[in-house]
């Protein structure tokens, strides 16, 4: 939902233009406005943001830092919406429908209510978020609609959804939304203070020790800072990367990550096979792969990274394949199952680290050659992080250097 005091993405459009032309009355011609009209949207946006974006100069308007950091934005903003009328462009080559300036698109409004419907596909509950009535709601996607010369929703048996081309344009929209969210946070890190939310998609490996430390060390030194956290499955949080609802994703990196999504490693991890202090396995030695037979699996789900490592190793030594007794990517089940009974996990230790660390649960002694996996950080390629995500994955560098 957006906040009262949102920026405008009109004003941030007229101010992109003066910046590009370097003056107000230089770029009257190409917004098609009264330098009037000009001045008081300018003014506007460095009301709402509290900061002068300009020095007056007699040769002209020169950004100031602030300026040149929401020109960035700006930018960014721009070149989403510009993909999108390209794309309706291109549409109308072939069905003679008429699209409007890039301008129509600069309506945070607008944008927000074809991303949560494109979420929900029902009409009144994204009224219901906004605060508006349910014809607004209607009345703002068929603006948009208008503007774009297409349909971009479709009724159907599971409520309104997005037709092939509005699924593409609504990513485009929460991405230009996602810049127009970090442009406060931009300006009070200029102020030396950071603020705002930080939305990470975390997979199991970096939920135990890693993440949590390095949440703590920033938010002792940033305490405006928020953070939350969300634990879908990969393809979930990947999709939540692209459209910029989440900053990165933190956790074992895929060898073929999706076009568009650039990766960091942090350290080097592999798995480990681990049971409760009791089980019949826990003080042997040199344990044989064979010796593992007559005990139950609880494993993750199959194509995820350790299931993936597991199963290899096993097909090396001419085995057959773990059967589990239990799929899950629940850490707490895991837990739970391991410590009442003698089922058998595969897993990095670090994500059971404070149970082996109380002596509740204990690595067996089988090392698994072969299951090294790169732990790290994904993002969008070309995104533009908040000044508080950047400052977490910073830490995250720091804290992880002692798995290096």
């Amino acid at each position: 939902m957006l906040s009262t005091d949102t920026v405008s993405l009109h004003h941030l459009h007229v101010f992109a233009g003066v910046a590009a032309a370097g003056g107000v009355r230089r770029s009257s011609e190409s917004l098609h406005r009264a330098s009037s009209a000009i001045a008081r949207s300018v003014a506007a946006l460095e009301s709402a943001l509290g900061v002068a974006l300009f020095e007056r100069k007699g040769r002209g308007m020169l950004l100031t830092r602030a300026g040149e950091i929401v020109l960035v934005r700006a930018q960014h903003i721009e070149a989403a919406l510009r993909e999108v009328r390209d794309d309706a462009m291109r549409m109308r080559g072939r069905q003679g429908a008429p699209v409007a300036s890039l301008e129509a698109l600069h309506n945070e409004r607008r944008l927000e209510v074809a991303a949560l419907l494109a979420e929900v596909h029902h009409m009144p509950s994204v009224a219901a978020a906004i605060g508006v009535s349910q014809s607004a709601v209607s009345q703002a996607i068929a603006r948009l609609e208008d503007a774009l010369g297409q349909q971009i929703f479709t009724r159907t048996a599971r409520g309104m959804v997005p037709t092939d081309h509005g699924a593409r344009w609504v990513v485009r929209f929460e991405r230009a939304l996602a810049d127009l969210r970090h442009i406060r946070a931009d300006m009070a890190a200029l102020q030396g203070v950071l603020e705002g939310a930080v939305t990470i998609g975390a997979l199991p490996l970096g939920r135990t020790q890693l993440l949590p430390m390095a949440i703590a060390e920033v938010h002792g030194r940033h305490p405006k800072l928020r953070f939350q956290s969300l634990e879908s499955p990969y393809e979930e949080l990947t999709a939540g990367l692209l459209s910029g609802r989440i900053d990165f994703i933190l956790g074992a990196l895929r060898p073929d990550p999706s076009q568009g999504l650039a990766t960091e490693v942090l350290f080097e991890d592999r798995i480990s096979l681990i049971a409760r202090a009791a089980h019949p396995l826990a003080s042997r030695k040199r344990l044989s792969l064979d010796d593992l037979a007559p005990y139950p699996w609880v494993v993750s789900r199959g194509g995820s990274p350790s299931r993936q490592a597991l199963d290899d190793v096993f097909a090396a030594h001419g085995h057959p394949l773990p059967q589990p007794l239990v799929e899950t990517g629940d850490l707490a089940l895991v837990r739970g199952l391991l410590l009442r009974g003698d089922m058998i996990t595969a897993l990095s230790a670090l994500q059971l680290h404070y149970e082996i660390e109380a002596g509740w649960l204990r690595v067996l002694d089988l090392p698994m050659p072969g299951t090294s996996r790169n732990i790290g950080i994904t993002t969008r390629m070309g995104a533009r992080l908040s000044p508080g995500a950047d400052a977490l994955i910073a830490q995250l560098r720091a804290s992880s250097a002692v798995w290096r």
